[in-house]
């Protein structure tokens, strides 16, 4: 079991910078994939990151939508999982969700369906 609490969302214009912080009950390296998630309205749950908590040099997963504008992070000493986001826009609004699994698959994971464990979300709203 654990507990997810994601902070760090709000309304900003488009370019501007966010830094969402979920912090977990556990270590983030206690959980081998943890990752963000958004969800706009009428759409699909999407992966935007994921992360393999374990290997200090892993490349995670970043969502070609997303690439080169948003980061993942983790800091184990604070039990806190990141997602800086760049030069947002418009279109990276919606309900932004941390989550995790303690599963071990060689393939990293990016359904949701993949993670049982989730935060209440945190709201990203870009205006143009």
């Amino acid at each position: 079991q654990v507990q997810l609490v994601e902070s760090g969302g709000g309304s900003v214009e488009a370019g501007e910078s966010l830094r969402l912080s979920c912090t977990t009950s556990r270590p983030p390296y206690t959980m081998p994939y943890m990752g963000w998630f958004r969800q706009a309205p009428g759409r699909e749950r999407e992966a935007v990151a994921i992360i393999y908590t374990v290997r200090e040099d892993d490349i995670p997963y970043v969502a070609d939508s997303v690439k080169g504008r948003f980061a993942i992070s983790q800091n184990n000493t604070v039990n806190t999982l990141y997602l800086q986001m760049n030069s947002l826009k418009p279109e990276d609004s919606g309900m932004y969700y941390c989550a995790s699994t303690f599963r071990f698959t060689n393939n990293r994971p990016t359904e949701p369906a993949a993670f049982p464990y989730w935060g209440q979300g945190t709201q990203v709203t870009v205006s143009s």
